[in-house]
């Protein structure tokens, strides 16, 4: 983990380790957080399998339901980030976590189209800003150079959420059917909601909140972080609240972010119908099959980030993901008719559309710092969640209107053609990164130790 350096007998972490090391800390309990988050809030469209049939309701009450989440997101996403700053990442993902558990298990006891939107608003209020908390709680840890392969690795939860998720849920629809008198969708709110209650409460004693209260880091390995922290804060171009607000620049994002999402979402939430739609009906393999495209996803979103790490180059790394995944979204409904083409395409699709999320998310800590990144993080995932409203309603009004869901499906593709072309107008210069060799140096963070160095001796 460390090497002697010269400079004032001090030894000197070895970064690539020290790095390896954070990251085996943090990613796989954010990981593990953001997998309950995904599963929480998508495991709806599997209760939809059985619950429209019970309760009476039709493919456009569950539409709007499914979308309903996202009014109360948007509402309290930037505040919720706000808040973040004040009292700690710590706290803050604690509590979001075990209300929004709650209020899962909650679900089971949905009768009416009013309690069903009241529930799912809720859920959207509890869960607002948890996904913005865990990106800028990365950029608290991680320098912009090493952050697309962690961020990636981070958002590899919601495609694992579908792995393990898919599978999961078809069996508790089928295994738990009936016991104590509960459908197998009451079964799967509840089965799926404790949990994150339970490892919120986790976070609250595992986490730290800045990278001075990490006991599990020595001095030189906190000073090698912090450094190359404070080299990284140079680039940032916006400080305050009212930049990450207001500038331009996180409009554009925003609009980005809500054309990529629109696909997001579409998938998220009709995955299982989609492929129930080519003439696989029973839950537990439509729970299986909905584990493939997730699980090519999840390989995909971290060797595209790898290499855009790599290659220092952010925008391709974005716009060709969002294009292949909007033609294979049509390719899918061409072959609708075609179970084991509309699979494959559909697989490519999500590889695609997921794949743009991990990517996106590089991009906005690149030129935000502060407060900035609380208020712009918040503020773009803020407007990526109208989608989350869009998305699913658009697809239950054709499928309820149409008889098919294709005409909203070719909707999500052109919203993602659209995010696609308008990434080329964030510049190049302010999202890539620049690398500086220098020998016997990790490459990422050669100034920062130097500086380091300089400071010691």
């Amino acid at each position: 983990m460390q090497t002697e350096d010269a400079v004032g007998q001090r030894v000197v972490p070895n970064e690539a380790g020290l790095y390896r090391k954070v990251m085996w800390r943090l990613l796989p309990f954010l990981f593990l957080c953001y997998m309950c988050a995904y599963l929480d809030r998508i495991n709806v469209s599997f209760a939809k399998l059985q619950m429209l049939n019970d309760l009476s309701f039709s493919e456009e009450i569950y539409g709007l339901g499914a979308g309903i989440f996202f009014v109360g997101y948007l509402l309290f996403e930037v505040p919720s980030n706000l808040v973040l700053l004040r009292v700690g990442a710590r706290r803050w993902i604690a509590r979001i976590m075990v209300t929004w558990g709650a209020l899962s298990a909650c679900m089971m006891f949905v009768t009416t189209p009013t309690s069903f939107y009241i529930l799912r608003f809720l859920l959207g209020v509890a869960e607002a800003g948890f996904i913005p908390a865990i990106l800028l709680y990365l950029t608290y840890w991680f320098p912009s150079s090493r952050r697309s392969k962690v961020t990636a690795l981070f958002l590899t939860g919601i495609p694992m959420s579908g792995v393990i998720g898919g599978p999961l849920s078809g069996w508790i629809l089928n295994g738990m059917a009936g016991v104590h008198g509960l459908s197998g969708w009451q079964w799967l709110f509840v089965l799926e909601g404790i949990p994150t209650v339970l490892i919120g409460v986790v976070a609250f004693f595992y986490l730290d909140d800045r990278v001075s209260d990490a006991k599990w880091l020595n001095a030189a390995e906190k000073q090698v972080i912090s450094s190359n922290l404070d080299a990284d804060k140079q680039g940032h171009q916006l400080h305050s609240v009212k930049d990450g607000l207001l500038d331009p620049k996180i409009w554009l994002m925003s609009g980005i972010y809500f054309c990529f999402t629109m696909g997001l979402y579409g998938v998220s939430f009709w995955l299982p119908s989609l492929i129930k739609a080519t003439g696989i009906n029973d839950p537990l393999n439509i729970g299986l099959l909905t584990a493939v495209p997730y699980a090519a996803a999840t390989i995909a979103m971290v060797v595209v980030s790898r290499r855009s790490d790599a290659k220092g180059e952010r925008r391709w790394h974005l716009a060709v993901p969002g294009i292949v995944g909007a033609l294979s979204l049509c390719a899918s409904v061409i072959f609708a008719h075609n179970p084991a083409f509309a699979i494959v395409a559909l697989t490519i699709g999500t590889m695609g559309v997921m794949t743009t999320i991990s990517q996106f998310w590089v991009l906005p800590p690149a030129i935000l710092g502060g407060a900035a990144a609380a208020a712009g993080i918040a503020l773009a995932n803020s407007v990526g969640s109208i989608s989350g409203v869009v998305s699913p309603y658009l697809i239950g009004w054709f499928q309820t209107h149409t008889g098919a869901t294709g005409g909203g499906v070719y909707g999500l593709a052109i919203s993602m053609l659209i995010g696609s072309a308008l990434v080329f107008a964030v510049p190049a210069r302010m999202v890539n990164i620049k690398k500086v060799s220098v020998p016997g140096t990790d490459t990422e963070s050669a100034a920062a130790r130097s500086k380091m160095l300089g400071a010691e001796a």
